[in-house]
């Protein structure tokens, strides 16, 4: 392989026709005054080039996703690798994204509580151990009242792609005759296709049972086929209640509490299986605010408060306002006169959030618009009904949730605010899997430590000599690509912490960190001024980390100006001699010593 990247005759930008030898394997630094031509070199050139080549080593259908790149306006580059920048800009926005997910360390944390964590009951806070068939029988017998249905399902398939047509065949071997596939049943005698590449659950029927005396044997006789067939876990629905789950693996037998296997999956906020039900795993809910919506002028009338800009609720003869009237006759206000000061704290609270069990007697007026001046044996409709008042911010929220009008989303988004999800606390998981603990935290709560305090924690984590081995591999990984982010100067940076809140040179550190992580050999990476937001003290960790990844086996070069990273620098590069067309010449280049010799 050759020993040095050869550019020949590069005019990308302002560069004016220059040739560099970059020697491979080596710490190289890019540097020159703003605007010298440094990003057009390392970024614009090299990076860009290697990207294109990579893509184009791709086969043809690859490509059609990934589009194509332009050919840098260069006559050569020789001895090029595969490239890899870390540039100064934001991490993904998506809310899911957080420093744990984006250094996979979250995924290693996985993996440590799926093989050594103990599970716990949410709600008596005991630890909580397998379930014999027996006990499950038991607890069916003494939970389901009398002359209640319920089916008893086998989960056979969780969150997995595939077809699985022989899977089905071989049910129908069996004998079985339904099957329950993304939550509809299906006869085996169906056509039931599935997508290939889409996540499927499917559920066994084994039988259909009403709860009455004499039942237990057949009951018994349908629970331990389950527990064949599903490999311990026994799902029961029971009609107009819900799904039940029972598992010979884990049980509290003082709540009567079943839970699934333990696994890595379980422990994702991204999956339905582990993430939490209220907020879907994001952590946080959008909520409508009553100051937002009713302003902060007490002295108005409801009439005349923010509410009216709100989609739907401008027109005083629409359906809304004759609601809110008629309950403003109710509880003896009036919308158009009484100051919002002046209502019944009690009442307006009824109004915000609504009536519950009182009834109110509404009467709706409904008008043909302008049907009436053409057809004149067209007529007003009007009805009458008693029922609670759902609220202003129910009703809200509900056609929030149903409307399909980005417009309409955004103007409603501007009388809310996020807030924490309520059932989860901000934790993102199900309460199940907020029960799996480590030395007394669970997954979330060890995410929220600082990375210093995380390191301490991990350190000081005291195993037995079969979890020891168990988790040897895994705990390595983890302490490196901690010490990887303390390194960085990101000892104050917690997991949890969402990505989108870093600042630009927390987010290029963090890609610095992960890329040691991943540990890859022969790569080309190019880093756009790395030191930007470090602290003097932290640029000594900085360069070892650097040299780190050049010690790997890959060639580095950063565009940089900080002079103690130019001084641990094997090459250098300096453009200039000014900036912009006065620019894009090389000035100097060899190491640090030839160069000031």
């Amino acid at each position: 392989m050759n020993e040095f990247i050869v550019i020949k005759g590069a005019r990308q930008n302002n560069l004016k026709n220059i040739d560099v030898v970059i020697p491979r394997n080596k710490l190289v630094v890019v540097t020159g005054i703003s605007g010298s031509g440094k990003s057009s070199l390392a970024m614009d050139t090299l990076y860009a080039e290697g990207q294109r080549r990579f893509l184009e080593s791709l086969s043809s259908y690859a490509r059609q996703f990934l589009g194509e790149m332009d050919k840098p306006d260069v006559d050569s580059i020789e001895g090029l690798s595969p490239a890899i920048a870390i540039e100064q800009k934001a991490l993904s926005k998506n809310p899911r994204s957080t420093v744990g997910t984006v250094t996979e360390i979250y995924d290693h944390y996985r993996l440590l509580f799926a093989n050594i964590g103990i599970p716990h009951c949410p709600n008596c806070g005991k630890e909580i151990k397998p379930q014999t068939p027996q006990q499950i029988i038991e607890q069916l017998l003494n939970s389901i009242k009398e002359n209640q249905k319920f089916i008893i399902k086998a989960p056979i398939i969780r969150d997995r792609k595939g077809e699985y047509k022989d899977l089905l065949q071989d049910l129908k071997k069996q004998g079985y005759v339904r099957v329950e596939v993304d939550g509809i049943q299906y006869t085996l005698d169906e056509e039931n296709p599935m997508e290939k590449n889409v996540k499927h659950n499917i559920n066994v029927i084994v039988d259909r049972l009403v709860m009455k005396d004499g039942i237990k044997t057949r009951l018994a006789d349908s629970i331990e086929t389950t527990l064949e067939l599903a490999d311990g876990i026994v799902v029961v629905d029971v009609l107009n209640i819900g799904e039940q789950i029972y598992s010979e693996h884990l049980a509290c037998v003082d709540c009567g509490i079943s839970f699934p296997r333990i696994d890595h999956k379980m422990l994702s906020f991204n999956i339905p299986l582990g993430s939490c039900m209220h907020c879907s795993g994001l952590g946080t809910l959008m909520e409508f605010d009553y100051y937002l919506v009713l302003g902060n002028d007490l002295d108005l009338p409801l009439q005349d408060t923010p509410i009216r800009n709100i989609p739907g609720f401008g027109s005083l003869t629409g359906y809304f306002w004759q609601s809110l009237n008629q309950v403003a006759t109710h509880f003896k206000f009036d919308t158009h006169k009484t100051a919002i000061k002046d209502i019944d704290p009690k009442n307006l609270q009824k109004v915000l959030f609504g009536t519950e069990e009182e009834a109110i007697e509404f009467h709706f007026e409904s008008e043909n618009n302008g049907y009436n001046n053409q057809r004149k044996d067209i007529k007003s409709s009007s009805y009458h009904v008693v029922r609670p008042f759902e609220g202003i911010i129910p009703m809200l929220h509900r056609r929030y949730m149903d409307t399909r009008s980005e417009w309409a989303r955004d103007t409603y988004e501007t009388f809310m605010n996020r807030i924490n999800c309520p059932q989860c606390k901000g934790q993102r998981l199900k309460p199940e899997s907020l029960s799996v603990l480590v030395n007394n935290l669970n997954i979330s709560e060890l995410s929220e430590l600082a990375v210093k305090d995380s390191l301490e924690f991990f350190k000081n984590l005291q195993l037995n000599e079969i979890q020891k081995t168990i988790v040897k591999d895994v705990l390595k990984e983890i302490l490196d690509r901690l010490s990887f982010l303390d390194n960085v100067g990101l000892d104050y940076i917690s997991l949890s912490r969402r990505s989108h809140t870093l600042s630009v040179g927390e987010a290029e550190r963090i890609r610095l960190a992960t890329q040691l992580g991943s540990s890859l050999v022969g790569v080309l990476y190019v880093l756009d001024e790395p030191s930007v937001g470090l602290h003097q003290r932290d640029i000594s960790r900085l360069i070892d980390m650097l040299k780190k990844l050049r010690d790997l086996g890959n060639t580095v070069i950063v565009v940089e100006h900080d002079d103690e990273i130019m001084r641990n620098a094997d090459h250098i590069i300096d453009l200039g001699p000014l900036a912009g067309e006065s620019g894009g010449e090389i000035v100097a280049e060899g190491p640090l010593k030839t160069i000031l010799e």
